[in-house]
């Protein structure tokens, strides 16, 4: 189980999302980042695709903290509003 999470939260954490559109020179599309895990994001060639394919990353960033043992963020609980 990943270390640092309480047991309620280890099934699949809520965590904010922040979904950018890229730069045509970076390859268009959108980028998703997770603020509360550092390093944590994915793309996607629509927004759809990005917020999917973050989830993977979301888990992977879990998996691979919890087998170097550190701990995990606890999701923060805040607003975040965003215009697109």
């Amino acid at each position: 189980m990943p270390v640092g999470l309480p047991s309620d939260l280890r099934g699949h954490p809520d965590y904010s999302v922040l979904i950018e559109p890229m730069a045509p020179e970076d390859g268009g599309g959108y980028l998703a980042t997770v603020p509360d895990l550092p390093g944590c994001m994915s793309d996607g060639e629509t927004r759809e695709m990005a917020a999917r394919n973050v989830g993977d990353a979301i888990k992977a960033w879990i998996e691979e903290a919890s087998a170097l043992g550190r701990s995990i963020p606890v999701p923060s609980r805040h607003l975040v509003s965003a215009q697109g």
